[in-house]
């Protein structure tokens, strides 16, 4: 594990589609704090979404980020070569019975919910309706093994009604409520893959990373994130998360924007320059 001694940083692109303004101007930001704390970035290919990975996704995001003048410390990390890491995480909280298996699909969980879950928060891809108690098994109900290939989803067992917070580097004081703002929630999947939740967490605390700097719309995986570091041992990171950028209809920046992507404006023409003044100054407001 590397120390925590220095500021450490990382640049997470997921090689789904091609990077917009939106993920540059998030990127942007953590190389500028990086910088200020005279610390260093490392660059992580989040590629655990085997239906839309693509390879030549992979080079498109490495080019722009250069384009843009981001530099990082070699070599990248891989999430698809770390799985061993992941399962011996997933082992320890089955150890711990801190998981459980569940067969519910997520029309179950829809269906079951007593009111839809409301949130002002910007809606993050990751997210999960809110896991009705009912469906989880007893604290004290022996838990079936793992096995070499996992063919169920198992899902992490929230602390009922404790308020999880921490204080964001941007947005200040952050809190949510278990059971009730987000609910037992996936961290292995049957597909055999782990979930971002619990890839994420272990890879931030594997790697030694001092400050997540992501969008605001992973504010409650912030949460999931905290308390599976919190149940392997890990200290959390600081968190700084930048608010989106929207079109001219207020719609968050996704990776459907082609027109938006970097690709298309360095394909127009842009310079790295021009792109970088487009992003709001209060991205970076310490």
């Amino acid at each position: 594990m590397v120390s925590k001694s220095r500021y450490l940083g990382r640049l997470a692109p997921s090689p789904t589609g091609l990077l917009h303004l939106g993920h540059a101007r998030t990127f942007w930001v953590a190389a500028q704090r990086a910088r200020a704390a005279h610390g260093t970035l490392l660059l992580r290919n989040d590629d655990l979404d085997a239906v839309r990975f693509r390879l030549d996704f992979v080079d498109a995001m490495i080019e722009d980020l250069r384009w843009l003048g981001l530099t990082w410390q070699e070599p990248m990390v891989v999430q698809s070569t770390r799985r061993s890491l992941y399962r011996t995480a997933l082992e320890k909280l089955h150890a711990a019975g801190l998981i459980f298996p569940c067969a519910r699909s997520r029309r179950d969980v829809l269906d079951a919910a007593s009111a839809p879950h409301e949130s002002a928060a910007p809606a993050d891809v990751h997210d999960e309706p809110v896991y009705p108690a009912q469906f989880r098994p007893p604290p004290d109900e022996p838990l079936p093994s793992l096995g070499d290939k996992i063919s169920v989803n198992w899902r992490f067992r929230v602390p009922l009604g404790e308020t999880v917070a921490f204080t964001d580097g941007r947005a200040g004081p952050q809190s949510a409520v278990a059971g009730r703002d987000f609910g037992d929630f996936l961290v292995w999947r049957r597909d055999d893959t782990p979930s971002y939740q619990l890839a994420c967490a272990v890879d931030d605390a594997e790697m030694g990373i001092t400050e997540v700097v992501r969008g605001d719309d992973l504010i409650r995986s912030t949460f999931r994130q905290i308390l599976i570091l919190r149940a392997l041992g890990a200290e959390p990171p600081a968190y700084y998360h930048c608010p989106l950028m929207l079109d001219e209809h207020g719609t968050r920046l996704a990776k459907r924007h082609d027109a938006l992507s970097l690709r298309t404006l360095r394909e127009q023409g842009r310079t790295a320059e021009e792109v970088i003044r487009k992003f709001n100054s209060e991205a970076i407001k310490p």
